[in-house]
């Protein structure tokens, strides 16, 4: 790894050499790398905890006040919506704002938000509290956006050589936040009501800004000429933007639906609810470190890890159900099994993607600096929201329409599209750069053959 102040890495992160990486690594973080683990932790952990709190509880709430499942899905997906549009925003910004503090402002926005929802089940049912509902879901999302997006640039900054293996190790945090959210948000809407899991988890958050802006890393750097446009027109990236966008709908899916399909066909309690939730967050979790440093120790592994973990995302979804063409009856341990699965497979797909962009970009002509990795951070981040966006918004139009079952399958077919196409690419990438191949070494024999026929022919 190089020092965290070295603005240029030796190599691109995520290329192809780990073993002169690995060598080059010192066997302690530096104190700026220590900080800035110690401040993505906390922001991957509070923003987890927010986005998971509400699946126990909040659609149940939300029917109470007027609200059908059309718009409570839509009340989740507006989170991303405003997220992809405040991500874009601010990773084209990020130098001429600063990264540190985009993060600490966002941070404490968010935390204060986060309290103000825990109080409106004090407002007026109806359109009143469905108005309200959207905006302080949308303020949250864009204060999210800018802590996440200067967070992930500022990690990507101080660890160039191992993005891969600390993203995913951070991914504990954020599968922390998504194993705590649930269960605790449950109990403790159970044992105290609507307003506690809220306010008390907007506390914490207000709580880690003043932590935050003491320790966290400062970096500066000069903006880029280049664009978010240019970034995604390359047809890779473009294919790997498809992939995020399919495992986070798959994610999105989940939080308007499955509560409320547990809810009805198991009869289980609001605590026990968020307990379902521990089987794809836990091993979401565990599995996303081992991907991480797998992708940055063998980067040829990372295609594989894409393809192959869209595939089981999708044969999961089939199952979740399961779809009902299939003989196999609806039961509480297989459903669990089946979001165990799908958190291993997740890890496997989305820890490789970050690294893969930031490779073919600087593969193609992008400097390697802050104002780069603000663009990733944000494309990254844009592109997830469009799932969580479309996810929930069409998971609660579908559950309405046809049934969980149905709409878990018709989530499964996105994930096995994405799949398919990253394969038929990648193929299609091994078969021109063998074709590249064969033409160089043909080109260069016929050379070595023009040089040396002059000397054969002299007496």
């Amino acid at each position: 790894m190089d020092a965290p102040g070295d603005p240029e890495g030796s190599r691109a992160p995520g290329g192809d050499d780990p073993t002169e990486s690995a060598r080059e690594a010192p066997n302690r973080l530096s104190r700026e790398q220590i900080f800035a683990l110690i401040s993505a932790a906390s922001i991957n952990l509070g923003s987890m905890m927010y986005y998971s709190i509400l699946g126990p509880f909040f659609p149940k709430e939300a029917e109470k006040k007027g609200a059908s499942n059309t718009v409570i899905g839509m009340i989740f997906g507006c989170y991303a919506l405003f997220e992809l549009l405040a991500s874009l925003l601010f990773g084209k910004y990020l130098v001429h704002i600063g990264a540190k503090f985009m993060f600490v402002a966002g941070m404490f926005v968010s935390g204060g938000v986060t309290v103000l929802f825990g109080v409106l089940d004090q407002v007026p049912e109806g359109p009143i509290y469905i108005a309200l509902c959207f905006l302080v879901r949308i303020i949250d999302a864009i204060s999210f956006a800018a802590a996440i997006t200067a967070s992930s640039s500022i990690l990507t900054k101080t660890f160039p050589n191992n993005v891969a293996t600390v993203l995913g190790s951070l991914e504990i945090f954020s599968g922390l936040g998504l194993v705590l959210g649930p269960p605790l948000g449950g109990f403790l809407y159970q044992s105290f009501g609507y307003e506690v899991p809220f306010i008390s988890l907007g506390c914490i958050i207000l709580l880690m800004v003043p932590l935050n802006m003491y320790i966290l890393p400062n970096y500066e750097s000069d903006p880029s000429e280049h664009s978010f446009w240019k970034l995604i027109s390359l047809p890779k990236v473009a294919l790997i933007s498809f992939v995020i966008n399919s495992l986070s709908a798959c994610f999105g899916f989940l939080d308007p639906t499955l509560s409320l399909f547990v809810l009805k066909k198991f009869n289980l309690p609001a605590g026990y609810v968020g307990l379902v939730f521990l089987g794809l967050a836990l091993s979401y979790a565990i599995s996303s470190p081992l991907f991480g440093l797998l992708s940055d120790k063998m980067p040829h592994l990372r295609k594989w890890f894409l393809v192959f973990g869209n595939l089981i995302t999708a044969g999961c979804y089939m199952l979740l159900g399961p779809v009902p063409v299939l003989p196999i009856k609806s039961q509480l341990w297989l459903l669990v099994l089946v979001l165990v699965i799908n958190g291993v497979s997740a890890g496997m797909s989305v820890i490789p993607t970050f690294p893969e962009i930031l490779s073919c970009a600087y593969e193609n002509g992008f400097e390697e600096g802050l104002s780069t990795l603000a663009l990733v951070s944000g494309l990254f981040g844009a592109m997830w929201s469009v799932g969580a966006f479309v996810g929930p918004t069409l998971g609660g139009l579908l559950y309405e329409k046809i049934g969980f079952e149905w709409a878990a399958a018709v989530q499964g077919l996105w994930a096995l599209t994405s799949g398919l196409v990253m394969g038929l690419f990648y193929l299609l990438e091994y078969s021109r750069r063998r074709r590249r191949s064969k033409l160089q070494n043909t080109l260069g024999t016929e050379e070595e053959r023009s040089t040396l026929l002059p000397d054969e022919n002299q007496p």
